[in-house]
């Protein structure tokens, strides 16, 4: 339409109309360039709030598995050197509580990462999308850290946990899963996370099995040694943890809103 009053109008020679015309179509196609990069700011704007709140989401959760590991495996050390402290004879156990706490000194624990924002975010070169800079430091470091995997890979591929299970009857340690073993702590769960391996219990094993179990931990020369080197590794990773990475630790802590 307007193209035809446009050669309507220089066939006429109507040079007043043509310039109204054309400032016509260029104001038009500069309106249409504005509304556009305005709907696209806007849209930019509302992607860039959803992928925040899904990143604070997931470092919630990340804040809890953060506090997971480390009152786990604290509890693991702790059965590491009350096991050792018995069998080296410093601080004598019943027979039972040195087993349990020698089973327990075995144990590992990795939770499930929240990391789907941030994989989706850097694969697709988004990451600046969140323009809060310490959520998005946040983020980079949590994720970037390989502390919480070392805990995991140390675990499964501890000698002492190796010899524990190459060495200790199966109906021992079957009792030891069933009635000391681990227990499942949901996610945020702040409270249960110092229930979820130090708590009390028996084995339900008669005395003569408790005794020839202990009998074996007793009689290996090596089992200090071992038990020795899981200890220092548990202890190592968890001044990391606590220590060389406190200020990663505080950062989890303020967004999940959790005091010390």
């Amino acid at each position: 339409m307007l193209l035809r009053r446009v050669i309507d109008h220089v066939r006429k020679q109507e040079w007043t109309a043509i310039w109204i015309d054309l400032v016509i179509v260029v104001v038009g196609v500069f309106i249409g360039i504005q509304v556009s990069n305005w709907n696209d700011e806007r849209a930019t704007v509302r992607r860039a709030a959803v992928f925040s709140e899904r990143l604070r989401s997931d470092l919630r959760e990340e804040a809890w598995s953060y506090e997971m590991q480390v009152g786990y495996y604290t509890d693991v050390a702790a059965h590491g050197r009350q096991a050792l402290d018995a069998l080296a004879g410093r601080a004598p156990l019943p027979d039972e509580q040195l087993l349990i706490a020698a089973y327990r000194a075995t144990q590992f624990q990795g939770n499930i990462r929240r990391r789907a924002t941030y994989d989706e975010l850097t694969s697709r070169g988004e990451i600046g999308l969140i323009g809060d800079d310490a959520l998005r430091d946040l983020a980079q470091r949590v994720y970037s850290t390989q502390v919480l995997q070392r805990f995991l890979d140390e675990g499964q591929a501890s000698r002492y946990r190796q010899w524990f299970r190459l060495n200790l009857p199966h109906d021992v340690q079957q009792a030891l899963t069933a009635a000391c073993g681990d227990r499942v702590v949901p996610s945020g769960d702040y409270a249960g996370i110092n229930q979820s391996i130090d708590y009390p219990c028996s084995t339900g094993l008669s005395a003569e099995s408790v005794a020839g179990a202990v009998a074996i931990l007793r009689n290996d020369p090596d089992v200090i040694s071992l038990l020795r080197l899981r200890y220092a590794d548990v202890e190592s990773t968890l001044f990391n943890l606590i220590t060389y990475n406190a200020s990663l630790r505080d950062g989890l802590r303020a967004i999940a809103k959790v005091s010390p």
